[in-house]
């Protein structure tokens, strides 16, 4: 495949959509101005599973200003329950906590959610079923995992390697329920035209997704929907599928003819309604043979779905192809519970399941008496264990490299617990990072000569990562001009077909679209186009991706101080290098990689979504309790890339960088955490009770 010759491509280009954040003129979901609109505040189940024996909504319907409430005694009937998640107020079943139940609509959202309260409700409960553990009697192993993928695999015999090996380690590894928790809630405005169509302004990761999801629900054409998000702050995979909130609005604009409703979850409503992270539990086997070369690996994995809808996370599938070895065997198994439903999460498996396997290898280093470093460059492949195909590029070893050599590796004492600085203990950790590089068929682009400048048209979407910005560099290219005559809109199903921004796929195929469209473009009509001159294309197909394995890869590095006597973990150094293709535009790619990589210490350190068991519901509902890493908790932060020439996975050259940076970060930490105490800590996050001897305020040792 030949590659696209890089003039605004490579350059550090300012943010087009810059002034416009920072100075409130960027209209996000919840602020679309819409005529006389009417509010909505949800109303959800209190109990963790049973039924709705009663709903009472006579004193909300009797007071001033509301114009309405439902529940599943008077909402519209759906077309399609086949989505249970979606297929709200149609039954007085109650499948988990906080379950939709009801909605009132009122004329301003204080009187929506007073009157909410006033609604009277009767429950018949059942016990619930929340609690995760790998003994569970229930436990069935799902038909694929995300997205399409064997939920098991097996080469080799891994039993009989692992036996055999000279160095084997067996752990368990889990980590907990973490929320998404984008800093914009989800939020939806809605209005049914008289014609019959639906206008919805949403909070989203891809137009598309939702209104593809949405409408077999509603029983509507696509094509009588039209989705508009101009702007997204933030969505780490929450926003990348329909949600039950979008037709709650939906059918609440139904229910009030003539007049748009506005919904913006509450940051409470987010725990319960908008997906999460399932918790894992991985029991990770590795061996060696006395060369330090992995004979044996694996990985088995217990999660926990929802029993309205199952979602399996696909967390052993880095054991399948990070690392060169001739036996390895992965599975996954699901319990289904009285919980919502989860779903993807920034790095969705990957995340988890390179958290077990690295920290497995640091594991095994220290076992070996190898370097951790150079455990993992010994095992480095060309190719693809899993598929048996080559990398197009893989420069795994040369971050790792690269990476101690910026960190300063070589003064790490691998003794644990021998270097301590006042009254901390210090130590240093390391762990390779990967990411798939997905493609996801079927966006288009459209093109247009108008008034002396260039019109892109694509439905995608920028949820804070730059799209925007790096579209109209890839464009600009494309076309052989400077950035400045390139306009470049999305966000809008009035525009050309385009895959959700998820699987760090954005622009990868959003961008082959317009190189495509562009190429059309200037056979057609050269460089002296006519006013009105357009042009339509989806991206060509990739004949190298049949011959070639693509992934992005990374190393990520973590210098950790725990104090001596209360236990308390700082991380004062963070530095990652990747090799992540042709970086398109360094000043937004940095921020995604840092902004990963903090991701990553919040998930080691902090990040755990408190389940009450007797209840259902997660009782650290909000930024009061759920803590994210916040600017105190972030020291120096480091993203370094290689330049990496990659001709085979697109005509940009690009694989792809939202996500590669969260990975490996907590594996790192805790791998740091070891080297400073001696205290391995397996079950994320790292916090000081795990870290303390409660026999006395000391630590572990």
């Amino acid at each position: 495949m030949t590659t696209l010759d890089a003039r605004a491509m490579g350059t550090a280009h300012v943010r087009i959509d810059a002034r416009e954040k920072v100075t409130g003129a960027a209209r996000y979901a919840y602020e679309q101005p819409v005529t006389d609109p009417l509010y909505l505040h949800p109303i959800q189940a209190s109990i963790g599973r049973g039924r709705v024996g009663l709903f009472d909504a006579t004193a909300a319907e009797e007071h001033e200003g509301v114009a309405a409430v439902l529940s599943h005694v008077n909402a519209p009937r759906l077309a399609s329950t086949d989505d249970e998640e979606l297929a709200i107020l149609q039954s007085p079943e109650i499948a988990f906590r906080g379950q939709l139940i009801g909605v009132v609509v009122a004329d301003t959202p204080e009187l929506a959610r007073y009157a909410a309260g006033l609604v009277h409700v009767a429950y018949e409960e059942e016990p619930c079923d929340v609690v995760l553990r790998a003994d569970r009697d229930d436990l069935y192993e799902p038909e694929s995992v995300n997205p399409a993928m064997p939920t098991d695999t097996t080469e080799g015999d891994p039993d009989a390697a692992l036996a055999a090996a000279d160095v084997a380690i067996d752990a368990t590894y889990t980590t907990p329920m973490e929320h998404n928790n984008p800093m914009e809630p989800h939020a939806t405005v809605a209005r049914w035209d008289e014609d019959g169509g639906l206008t919805l302004y949403e909070s989203t990761q891809g137009v598309y997704s939702v209104r593809n999801g949405v409408a077999p629900v509603l029983g509507i054409e696509p094509d009588r929907i039209r989705v508009i998000s101009p702007y997204v702050g933030g969505g780490f995979g929450s926003k990348g599928t329909a949600h039950a909130h979008i037709v709650l609005a939906a059918l609440a604009a139904w229910a009030v003819p003539g007049r748009p409703v506005k919904l913006a979850l509450t940051r409470q409503q987010m725990f319960s309604l908008a997906g999460y992270r399932t918790p894992t539990i991985q029991r990770m086997r590795l061996g060696l043979d006395a060369d330090g070369n992995l004979t044996a690996m694996a990985h088995d994995v217990v999660e926990q779905t929802s029993r309205v809808k199952e979602f399996a996370e696909q967390s052993a599938t880095p054991t399948r192809n990070m690392y060169a070895g001739p036996n390895r065997r992965t599975s996954h198994r699901l319990a289904a519970l009285d919980v919502p439903v989860p779903s993807w999460m920034r790095a969705p498996g990957v995340c988890p399941g390179m958290y077990a396997l690295e920290a497995a290898m640091d594991e095994l280093a220290v076992a070996a008496g190898i370097d951790p470093v150079e455990l993992r460059i010994r095992n480095d492949t060309d190719v693809d264990p899993e598929s048996g195909k080559p990398y197009s590029t893989r420069g795994l070893a040369e971050c790792l490299r690269e990476g101690a050599r910026r960190f300063g590796w070589d003064r790490r004492d691998p003794t644990p617990g021998a270097r301590r600085e006042g009254g901390w203990y210090v130590g240093l950790g390391v762990a390779s990072s990967t990411y798939p590089t997905h493609v996801i068929p079927g966006s288009v682009a459209r093109i247009e000569y108008r008034d002396g400048g260039y019109e892109v048209r694509i439905g995608a979407a920028d949820i804070g990562t730059g799209a925007r910005t790096v579209l109209a560099q890839i464009a600009a290219d494309a076309l052989g001009l400077p950035i400045e005559a390139v306009h470049v809109d999305i966000g809008d199903t009035a525009y050309p077909r385009a895959s959700v921004a998820g699987g760090s796929s954005g622009t990868n195929g959003w961008g082959s679209a317009i190189v495509e469209t562009a190429r059309r473009f200037r056979d057609q009509y050269g460089d002296s186009p006519v006013d009105g001159a357009a042009a339509e294309a989806s991206a060509a197909d990739n004949p190298d991706a049949e011959r070639f394995a693509m992934q992005a890869f990374g190393a990520q590095f973590a210098e950790v101080r725990v104090d001596a006597d209360t236990g308390e973990v700082r991380v004062p150094r963070l530095l990652g290098v990747f090799a992540a293709g042709r970086i398109v535009n360094p000043r937004t790619a940095r921020s995604q990689f840092v902004g990963g990589m903090t991701m990553g210490l919040s998930m080691a350190l902090h990040e755990d979504s408190v389940m009450d068991e007797r209840y259902g519901h997660v009782v650290n509902h909000d930024f009061a309790e759920y803590h994210i890493a916040a600017n105190a908790d972030v020291g120096s932060i480091e993203a370094h890339w290689l330049d990496e020439h990659d001709p085979h996975v697109n005509p940009m050259g690009v694989k792809g960088i939202g996500e590669i940076g969260i990975v490996g970060t907590a594996a790192a930490i805790t791998s740091a955490v070891y080297n400073a105490t001696g205290v391995r800590v397996r079950d994320l996050p790292v916090t000081a009770d795990k870290l303390l001897d409660v026999t006395g305020v000391h630590l572990r040792r």
